[in-house]
């Protein structure tokens, strides 16, 4: 559906050139939610504005369904922008105009006669839950009524791409969640393939099939979102997957701890496993849970546990060597010599 390659966007001011976007290469199918995660200033804003060609890439390739966008003359690339919606964290709405009126602007653009428009706006507000704010203003909505009257004017000329700029980073958790669940049901219900920019790892986590981690205008790391927390492999990645499931264990802590600490990944059914349990029945060793927790992400469970073990040396031994067997994320923090070493400091 949306091809990216080898894009690049280079801005030039006062003789100095500012690298935006550096040789992205993306693919995103067709009716899938595709996340592009980064900090500030990493680029992602721009990558999306070159999807559409707000912001004309300086090289690269941007096909969306077949249509090499950077061929197309104005005229050309109008017609095909309305096949691309597109949302922004300010909501960018006609504080004059009713709700109502807002949706049906859009279509008014695409020549689209009086009263089709009204009943198309109507059909929409319905979908996004508004049907009962059509003739309320801008001032009068709260924030999220606001980026439903967005969506629903992005949806107006029936895109088949919906690019969401930071589209919940205004709200609050709660509302951020009811706008995620709407974006989700669009996507079910029009099969409207969803391209979605943030700096939250939890927008990513709860709705995105695939995502990207953007860093100084570079892709670092991109792969199936259960997959990315799963299996991080870069440190950009792994700070953001901290944001939403944090196993910091607190330096106290490490200190007091006289055993060895191993951090374990469990993925798919063997979270369903009593994989702990067994362990400890397997090995003559005590084990204590540190931190743990099973989360869902596209459906499937991922367990991710912090355990202290304790007991004859060789035993704790074996005993990670039974979880590298069974698990393929397996890390110790600290070994139990570690540990000694600070107890010793400590005193």
């Amino acid at each position: 559906m949306i091809t990216i390659e080898q894009l690049s966007k280079v801005y030039h001011s006062k003789g100095k050139s500012v690298i935006g976007v550096d040789d992205v290469t993306l693919n995103i199918d067709q009716g899938e939610i595709y996340g592009i995660v980064g900090y500030s200033g990493a680029g992602k804003s721009t990558l999306l504005r070159c999807m559409n060609v707000l912001e004309r890439p300086t090289s690269g390739i941007v096909r969306i369904d077949g249509i090499d966008l950077m061929s197309l003359s104005p005229k050309e690339l109008r017609k095909a922008r309305q096949s691309i919606g597109m949302i922004f964290q300010g909501f960018h709405l006609a504080m004059s105009k009713t709700v109502l009126e807002n949706v049906a602007f859009a279509l008014k653009a695409s020549g689209v006669g009086r009263k089709e428009r009204r009943k198309r706006a109507e059909e929409l507000l319905v979908l996004v839950g508004l049907d009962d704010k059509a003739n309320q203003y801008p001032a009068q909505l709260s924030g999220g009524q606001k980026q439903r009257v967005s969506i629903a004017r992005a949806l107006a000329n029936n895109p088949k791409v919906l690019l969401c700029d930071e589209a919940t980073s205004a709200l609050d958790p709660n509302t951020t969640k009811s706008i995620l669940k709407l974006l989700q049901e669009i996507n079910r219900e029009l099969g409207l393939t969803i391209v979605l920019i943030t700096h939250e790892m939890e927008v990513v986590k709860e709705i995105c099939d695939r995502c990207a981690v953007m860093e100084e205008g570079r892709i670092v790391e991109q792969g199936s979102t259960y997959d990315i927390f799963a299996y991080p492999e870069n440190e950009l990645t792994k700070r953001f997957i901290q944001t939403v499931i944090d196993f910091q264990i607190p330096e106290e802590q490490l200190v007091k701890s006289q055993g060895t600490i191993v951090h374990m990944t469990i993925t798919g059914e063997l979270a369903g496993e009593s994989i702990v349990s067994d362990l400890l029945q397997h090995h003559d060793i005590r084990g204590n849970i540190l931190h743990g927790k099973i989360d869902y992400i596209q459906n499937q469970a991922l367990g991710m546990f912090v355990m202290e073990l304790t007991g004859d040396r060789s035993e704790v031994e074996r005993a990670i060597g039974t979880l590298h067997d069974k698990l393929e994320e397996v890390e110790v923090l600290q070994d139990a010599g570690t540990a000694d070493q600070s107890m010793a400091r400590a005193e």
